[in-house]
């Protein structure tokens, strides 16, 4: 028997799934190196959000430690390119 939270994982890996492809949209079509910065950060964020999910669907507390990892990850990847932009690195919307 299916219960209120086998719905609501599902609902989210649905709107999840559907962040991720509107991501992927501006990651792909830009048009300026931050709006592309921002979707790759975006997806590291609903890629968190999906495993995350996961975790609660399976039960497994292992996929929580997983979440952790990416989430730093991203953040320190998204300081790196913050102050690569910052310094001047190379931007075609100008």
């Amino acid at each position: 028997m299916n219960s209120i939270l086998d719905y609501a994982v599902l609902a989210g890996f649905i709107i999840l799934g559907l962040a991720l492809l509107l991501a992927m949209v501006r990651l792909l079509r830009g048009p300026s190196l931050p709006d592309r910065v921002v979707a790759l950060e975006l997806i590291a964020s609903i890629t968190v959000g999906v495993i995350g999910l996961y975790a609660i669907r399976s039960g497994k507390d292992a996929y929580i430690d997983v979440t952790m990892v990416l989430a730093l990850t991203a953040f320190l990847t998204a300081i790196g390119f913050a102050r690569y932009l910052e310094r001047g690195g190379q931007r075609h919307d100008q």
